[in-house]
């Protein structure tokens, strides 16, 4: 399995939170809103903007900049 940004990622695809490698305040918002390490989630939309990700039936807007901390697994 290779890890990515999930900037990197099409819109339609799921994958798996592997790792997120930014500070700890923004770390502690993304597990708030349910971004954990090992959630699987969908990328909604990713062209231009923030990245749209769905988790359990909820959508979620990541900034551009906090999504390239993210990585994961397809």
């Amino acid at each position: 399995m290779l890890t990515t940004s999930l900037t990197k990622l099409h819109s339609g695809e799921s994958c798996k939170i592997e790792k997120i490698a930014a500070g700890m305040n923004a770390t502690k918002r993304l597990y708030e809103m349910g971004l954990n390490t090992g959630s699987k989630i969908k990328v909604v939309k990713n062209d231009i903007g923030p990245v749209i990700v769905s988790i359990c039936g909820n959508k979620i807007a990541v900034g551009r900049g906090l999504a390239e901390k993210i990585f994961v697994v397809n």
